[in-house]
This record gives C-alpha cells, structure tokens and sequence, in this order.
C-alpha cells in the first residue's frame, strides 16, 4: 500500500512539473507562456489555415515542419511543393530553354522589377539588368532542381538542364559585388546547390567575394536594408550547408560566421528584421549549440514581438497577413520549439510520399 501511495505521489509531482515546466515565471510574479507553447500557438493559427495558403507557401511551411517532426499530417504539403518543382522543370525543359528563350524569360521577369522604389528592388534591377539570365539559372532553374535531388529524383530530362546549366560560369554572378548586394542569401543557396547537384563549385570564391563586398569594419555605414541583407547571406551560408535543416554543422566549418554572429548579436537584435533574427538563432541549434546566449536573446525576441491577438509574428509594420508571414512565422515555430534535423523526405526512405509523383520527376 505505501508503495502505491509512493507511486501516486510521483506521478501526481511529473504532472505537476510537465504542467509548470513551459511556464516561465518573469519580474513581478507575471506568467508568460513558454517558448514552446508560443510556437505551438503560431503553429495553430496557421495550421488551420494552411491550405488557404498557395501552394508555394503551404509546401515551403510543411517541407520545413516534416523535416523537424517526421509527422506525415504534412505529406499533403509537401506534395504540393513536389507538384511545384515538376511545373517549373517541365516548363524549362519543354519551353524555355535555348539562348533565346532564356534571354526573353529572364527580362519579363526583370521587369517586375522596374516600377519599385525601395532599396532592395533598385539594387536588384540595376545589378541584374546586365546578366538578365541569373533570374532563370539561379533564382528559378537551381533552386527547382535541388530540391527534386533532395527528394532523391530528377526530371526526365535531367540531362538537358544539367547542360544549360553548364553553359554559364556561375562565378560571374557569385563574385559580384553589386550581386552579393542585391542577392546575398539567395547566391549563397545557390553556390551551395550547384555544389549539391555535382556541378560547378564556387563556394569558397562566393564566401571570399562576400567577405570584401561586407567587411565588419564597414557596419556602421550600411543602411538597415543592406546590413540585413549581410546577417541574411551569412545565416544562409550556414542553412545552405545544412542543405536546409537536413544535417547539423560544425561551428568550426564556419568558425568566422559565429563570432562575427556572437559579437554583433545585440546589434542584429535591434537593426534586423524578426524573420533575420529568427534565422540567426536556428543557426546555433544547426550547430548543436542550444546553450549559446546568442540563442536565448534571439528565442525573447521573437517571442516578445508576437502578436497575442493573431498569435503569430507580424511584420516590421505591423501586418498579420497569413501569406506574406509565413516564412517568418515557420521560422519563428522552429526556434521557439527546435527539434531535429531529418534528411527527408526521400523517395528511398519514406516512400509512400512519393507513391504518386507529378509528372516529369523521376527517381535518380
């Protein structure tokens, strides 16, 4: 009997504890809901909206939840970005893919640019006026192809996209200071899938070229939109090697990238945009180095500037739009409630995804 009433006791006290545990108590004796509980808030907000989301933004949000929870609720999502990945590689292999048509697809999406007056589409029109075709080899046909890789597939015509792929020196545009300006963390993506893909490797030219285009010293003199755009290369370096929270990494790898982070850590907290610091922190947890202050700052600051409301992270003006916030707000999720990274999914290891694959993927 006195055994029993122990075992009643103890379990009352685990009880007791998982209840307590994500409270955090601040000055003053006022509760606030632990980070974990915050990111399940946001998780519910947009979880029971996802599918109102396009396609895009839903697959972007259920690629990156599925590889920090392996729960299939997401294979729907993923499927929706699979399905993506297929449109673009079978509109390119089908119809954009001569000099010619590469050329009059890239300037129809450089014109997009041409009416914006805010400091990051003026340094993107102006840097990418004179080499139009990045907007079809880097910003769309890279990305596209790495990710069905990632899967484990390829397009049909895989061959055919790999050479005109090879018809460019993609160090043109990794090396480029206005590039780098305009472009920080989407170059470092794409070094890092042209190096995934086995194709050229310029990734170590990219970092050098990165680190004279932002030197530390020069800080100071950035506007906020260029300094965010350095913190967003740098973060994206780390992310990229991790091929996008697949793989931890080693601090060591990037020994530079973590001091200057660690160093600048206040600065960035107070000139950076959430989705910027959110990245910040995954970063060290990529690195296994949940300890780090760095970590805790960036969990707080993301956690005080929820909205309580809409129960997510607004904008820097204040806006709650579902669409527009969710790479914010899935950043968000993943440093306030960090798992694991997974390497999936993958046609080898988790199959049933990939049971009914859009046409044009297949298996490498």
């Amino acid at each position: 009997m006195k055994l029993f009433k122990r075992t009643i006791y103890l379990c009352m006290l685990v009880l007791l504890s998982s209840t307590f545990v994500n409270a955090e108590i601040m000055e003053g004796g006022k509760t606030v809901p632990s980070f974990a509980q915050d990111a399940a808030s946001i998780r519910y907000t947009y979880e029971t909206q996802l599918y109102t989301l396009p396609a895009f933004k839903s697959g972007h949000y259920g690629l990156r939840m599925y590889r920090q929870t392996m729960d299939p609720k997401y294979t729907a999502a993923i499927w929706s970005d699979m399905a993506g990945v297929a449109s673009r590689l079978n509109q390119f292999s089908s119809e954009v893919h001569t000099p010619g048509q590469i050329q009059a697809y890239a300037k129809k999406r450089l014109s997009t640019y041409i009416d914006d007056t805010d400091e990051r589409s003026v340094l993107r029109y102006n840097a990418t006026k004179v080499m139009p075709e990045y907007l079809y080899l880097g910003v769309d046909l890279l990305g596209s192809m790495a990710r069905a890789d990632e899967y484990g597939l390829k397009h049909k015509n895989d061959k055919q996209l790999r050479e005109i792929i090879r018809r460019y020196d993609f160090k043109k545009y990794a090396t480029d200071p206005a590039m780098i300006k305009a472009w920080a963390a989407q170059l470092a993506n794409q070094v890092y899938w042209l190096r995934q893909l086995g194709e050229q490797d310029v990734v170590n030219e990219f970092v050098d070229a990165f680190r004279l285009t932002y030197p530390d010293a020069q800080d100071e003199q950035l506007s906020d939109q260029q300094f965010g755009n350095k913190i967003y290369g740098l973060t994206h370096i780390l992310l990229a090697d991790s091929q996008y929270y697949q793989h931890p990494i080693k601090e060591s790898d990037h020994q530079w990238v973590y001091d200057y982070l660690r160093k600048n850590a206040d600065t960035i907290l107070k000139r950076a945009k959430e989705d910027i610091i959110a990245e910040v922190g995954i970063t060290f947890l990529l690195a296994g180095l949940e300890d780090d202050p760095v970590v805790y700052k960036t969990q707080k600051h993301i956690q005080n500037a929820i909205n309580r409301e809409k129960n997510m992270v607004p904008s820097t003006s204040n806006s709650t739009n579902l669409k527009e916030g969710e790479h914010r707000n899935v950043l968000a999720i993943m440093l306030l409630d960090w798992q694991t990274p997974n390497a999936a999914p993958t046609i080898q290891n988790q199959p049933k995804i990939f049971m009914s694959k859009p046409y044009g993927l297949v298996k490498k």
